[in-house]
């Protein structure tokens, strides 16, 4: 089961992911401006989450230099074409293109401490979102979240567009900057890795955490306790509780519900599994107690995702 984590993981290294195969890619290296990478992928698997991003701050005292900002996307849903004129298409956005390939859609835009500084000259730094801009926050840290409407709007015009030439680069470089000052956003409204739990300086309890995740990913059938996920992991139940909400932005019950409800939802509607055979899948006691979840997760019930 491929999940957005791990794409944005494969972004970090450059690489692609082995089970899906490249459709498209444009690059963009000008020193001293954004640098950027988009990547669309046709993944041969089923895609079983939701749209995510992930801010990396690296921060290093000693060699300033290194210091950069980078922001990465995962989203799925749009549709690849090869026609070129597919941009002026009166069937945009993508998701409603008579296309049969979906995509998913694997964005990385890199900001330099140089490139950044533009904004923070002679400017009073009063918030960590100023901090971070002008490399003055003094722990490196990364932070994952889910996309907001605005910003999935963004990155489809970025994917969606008619211009070329020196017009796009314009056109691209603004829908960039709209991108950061709409990520940035979360410095403010939520918590960064490392700011709160210090238990999260030592790189072995960020593994932990992270193969918390794994472990409820593999279990979506089979539901484990909070006890018995923190013995697999070898680390207190009051740790692995605050690490995973400091990591992922959610508590482990609400990540692997709403795990849990996405499979369902492909379940139900891909597959066309039974309302029955699904709740028995997932692990549920009773029929009505998956239905009562699943409606309060979707805002729907399981019987009207069946084709």
């Amino acid at each position: 089961m491929i999940q957005a984590l791990d794409i944005l993981k494969v972004a970090q290294r450059g690489g692609i992911e082995p089970s899906m195969d490249l459709l498209y890619q444009k690059q963009q290296k000008i020193p001293g401006s954004i640098q950027y990478d988009i990547r669309r992928y046709y993944a041969q698997h089923p895609w079983i989450a939701e749209d995510t991003g992930m801010m990396v701050y690296h921060y290093n005292a000693k060699r300033p230099s290194d210091n950069y900002l980078e922001l990465r996307y995962c989203t799925t849903g749009n549709r690849y074409c090869e026609e070129k004129s597919c941009a002026q298409c009166k069937q945009l956005p993508t998701d409603s293109c008579s296309g049969k390939i979906r995509t998913v859609d694997v964005f990385t835009f890199h900001f330099t401490s140089t490139f950044l500084h533009q904004f923070t000259h002679n400017v009073k730094l009063s918030n960590r979102k100023d901090e971070v801009l002008a490399f003055k926050h003094p722990n490196a840290f990364s932070k994952i979240f889910t996309l907001s409407l605005k910003k999935r709007n963004v990155l489809d015009a970025i994917l969606n567009h008619s211009y070329s030439g020196a017009l796009e680069n314009i056109f691209v470089n603004a829908k960039v900057h709209e991108l950061l000052l709409y990520s940035l956003d979360h410095l403010i409204d939520e918590k960064e890795e490392g700011f709160t739990c210090k238990f999260l300086a030592d790189e072995r309890s960020k593994e932990s955490i992270h193969q918390a995740r794994e472990i409820l990913l593999q279990h979506i059938g089979d539901p484990l306790t909070i006890k018995e996920l923190s013995r697999k992991v070898a680390m207190n139940e009051c740790y692995l509780k605050k690490g995973f909400k400091e990591i992922f932005g959610t508590t482990i019950f609400d990540f692997y519900q709403q795990q849990r409800m996405e499979h369902a939802k492909y379940l139900l509607y891909e597959k066309s599994l039974s309302v029955t055979d699904v709740s028995a899948m997932l692990g549920y006691s009773s029929i009505s107690h998956f239905s009562a979840a699943f409606k309060k997760h979707t805002g729907l019930k399981p019987c009207e995702l069946l084709k």
